[in-house]
């Protein structure tokens, strides 16, 4: 097998909510390659079983107003109103230190400021649902949110999708398997270089 580079490297998936990235990218961290999660921060309210600490750190509104004002964020962004997500430096630290590579899971414009801040250390994965119509029956699917939350987070989408070509590489995900062996492919030859 060829050798991989880790340090210093991150590899950064991004998709409109409900394309199948966060599924994707726990596929790929259970197989054993050198890569390690960064636990996003938001000031959202936990959903479902989500776990501080391990799936977001839940920060609140005033909590995080307060990391962006101690410049803690290597970057963030207002997603919906009052609805802010971002990449703690410390997260970004602890991974270097523990000689992986970053694994970020995050939205779509997260993922070009990410790409944007880390340039060629970083490689950009656009995660692209089949279709809109495949996207919707996902989400509604996941029995999370109201039908207003479905219908705003599918105006989103479409404008995401647009952005899908500042990323490194874009993966369709109509078969979950080949859309996670598509990743395990491009991440091998990134961290090869």
């Amino acid at each position: 097998m060829t050798p991989l580079h880790p340090q210093g490297k991150a590899i950064i998936f991004s998709a409109p909510s409900g394309s199948g990235k966060t599924t994707i990218v726990q596929a790929l961290l259970r197989e054993g390659m050198p890569l390690e999660f960064s636990i996003s921060a938001t000031s959202r309210e936990p959903r479902g079983a989500e776990i501080n600490g391990v799936d977001y750190y839940f920060l609140g509104i005033n909590g995080f107003k307060q990391m962006i004002d101690a410049d803690a964020l290597l970057e963030w962004e207002e997603v919906y109103v009052d609805q802010f997500y971002g990449t703690l430096k410390s997260e970004i630290e602890r991974i270097g230190n523990n000689g992986n590579a970053v694994m970020f899971d995050v939205d779509v414009y997260g993922g070009i400021e990410l790409k944007r801040l880390l340039g060629d250390q970083a490689l950009a994965v656009f995660i692209l649902p089949p279709s809109v119509e495949e996207l919707e029956r996902r989400l509604r699917g996941r029995n999370t949110d109201p039908d207003k939350k479905i219908k705003l987070r599918l105006a989103k989408a479409s404008e995401e999708i647009e952005q899908r070509d500042a990323f490194d590489t874009i993966i369709v995900n109509e078969d979950l398997d080949q859309a996670i062996a598509d990743a395990r492919a491009a991440i091998i030859e990134f961290l090869a270089k």
